[in-house]
């Protein structure tokens, strides 16, 4: 048996998953399937940030556009540590398409100009 607490949205129920893979303390479908999600594939979202080259101890935030498996997240890490930009950027801007295969791009989420 595993036990979850749900993050999809703020109620945060608490879930419990038995070896069978039945899910029981959800009170959304969403839960259920994070639950299944988090046993079978294990995903996350990447938030970090990169260097501004052309600015003096700068640096601007960036995210994965989606989930990546969480076996992944050190390799995707060590590529995402040898971006860099140059300013101006804008929310949004692609920094790496697909990094790794994983179907992920990394992002920019700050303004800067």
């Amino acid at each position: 048996m595993r036990e979850f607490t749900c993050i999809i949205c703020p109620r945060g129920c608490s879930l419990k998953v038995d070896d069978n893979g039945n899910v029981t303390g959800n009170f959304c479908p969403r839960g259920k399937e994070y639950a299944i999600n988090e046993i079978t594939n294990p995903k996350r979202t990447i938030t970090t940030t990169i260097r501004v080259k052309n600015r003096k101890d700068t640096v601007v935030s960036v995210k994965t556009t989606c989930a990546v498996p969480k076996g992944m997240i050190f390799q995707v890490m060590e590529v995402i540590n040898t971006l860099s930009v140059d300013a101006p950027t804008r929310i949004g801007d692609v920094v790496y398409n697909n990094i790794l295969d994983t179907g992920a791009d990394v992002v920019i989420t700050k303004n800067i100009d």
